[in-house]
């Protein structure tokens, strides 16, 4: 990233490094619409089929793997979803498909949001659902999932082996000590979802507190 001054007469660069990208195949997004039937209606190479709807997705992953390597690479997927009326009539085929064809790129982890996150968004999360087991089972590298959990689920799907790490956001978000709080098992802040996706960079962002400061 460069940052220019006003002034012709200065001019300074800045380059900002991370560890990694996360390509963003979830969610309803660009590339989740090529991905699923009920909204990919394209009749050349990049839809119809099973692999042609996961052409691009796949492209594009080569794309970024052959510019900055794939150990740097992570791909997050939602198959079983319907964000932004973005389904798919056969999900599990979907994501399985994804998970195998991704092991020719050795990325370093795929990131998949569950069935059960619906449920978490209706405050009614009731345990581990194993629909992603195949997923977890195809893929070569690290596998993620999320869907609301909290502490003891998480664990117990790691436990169980159905994944390898679990992705906590809302907790995450309320919660800015949240390793520290699972580790000694202490009370969580309480996530406020009418301060979610605003502009104010301070409420709702960084104003939760610690729990040493409670």
């Amino acid at each position: 990233m460069t940052y220019e001054s006003h002034d012709n007469s200065i001019r300074t660069s800045h380059l900002l490094s991370f560890d990694g990208v996360e390509i963003h195949g979830a969610n309803g997004y660009l590339i989740d619409q090529f991905l699923k039937d009920q909204v990919n209606d394209r009749t050349d190479q990049y839809g119809g089929s099973l692999e042609n709807r996961c052409r691009f997705a796949l492209e594009l992953v080569e794309a970024v793997t052959n510019e900055i390597g794939a150990d740097k690479i992570g791909l997050r997927l939602s198959p079983f979803a319907d964000y932004l009326d973005c389904g798919d009539s056969n999900p599990e085929a979907l994501g399985l498909y994804m998970a195998r064809a991704l092991n020719k790129y050795n990325i370093l982890y795929c990131h998949v949001i569950e069935p059960r996150m619906i449920k978490a968004q209706q405050e009614k999360c009731d345990g581990p659902d194993g629909t992603v087991l195949p997923m977890r089972k195809a893929f070569s590298g690290t596998f993620i999932v999320s869907g609301g959990y909290n502490r003891e689920d998480g664990n117990k799907v790691v436990g169980e082996g159905h994944a390898a790490l679990v992705a906590y956001g809302r907790w995450f978000l309320a919660n800015p000590d949240l390793p520290r709080r699972f580790e000694i098992n202490a009370p969580l802040n309480k996530y406020d979802r009418a301060t979610f996706y605003t502009h104010d960079p301070v409420v709702g962002y960084t104003d939760y507190p610690f729990y040493e400061s409670l």
